[in-house]
């Protein structure tokens, strides 16, 4: 006669044991993780052109360049790159703002000058000096902001 032999049991540790876990989802990177011409170019620009139209200024020229600083008194400085928006406001007056990214990234030195009717701008002022992270719309934001406190989009 043959005795039956028990199954053997598995050991405890394998009973305890979970399910593979579900792999990860990679995020796509964040916007502000391109390299910055990019990012100026593809993502900031056109944000900032829809921001400005609809504030009611509905021909703004933006453009991307590296340059020379267009402030009495910074000719020297070497060249940095600079959003440069430019508008007709009406009665033959333009209007003329440049925020610089001195250090070629959104979180380094920034700084922000305006001029009109093809005046040269007399005043570089820091820009959003105090934050550590900016992000695509904050940076919006803080244009139209600033171009607001000029008066030149909505009158206060």
């Amino acid at each position: 006669m043959s005795e039956e032999t028990p199954a053997k049991e598995a050991p405890p540790a394998a009973q305890d044991a979970k399910p593979a876990a579900k792999p990860k989802k990679d995020k796509p990177p964040a916007l502000e993780d391109k390299p910055f011409a990019d990012f100026i170019q593809q993502d900031f620009l056109p944000a900032l052109k829809k921001g400005i139209e609809e504030q009611g200024i509905p021909s703004v020229d933006l453009s991307f360049e590296k340059r020379k600083v267009n402030v009495v008194g910074f000719s020297q400085m070497p060249e940095c790159w600079q959003v440069i928006g430019r508008w007709s406001s009406g009665y033959k007056q333009t209007r003329e703002f440049n925020l610089y990214f001195f250090d070629e990234n959104i979180n380094g030195a920034k700084g922000f000058s305006y001029a009109e009717s093809g005046s040269k701008p007399s005043t570089l002022e820091s820009f959003r000096i105090d934050e550590r992270k900016s992000d695509l719309n904050l940076l919006v934001f803080w244009t139209l902001q600033r171009l607001n406190a000029q008066k030149w989009l909505v009158r206060n």
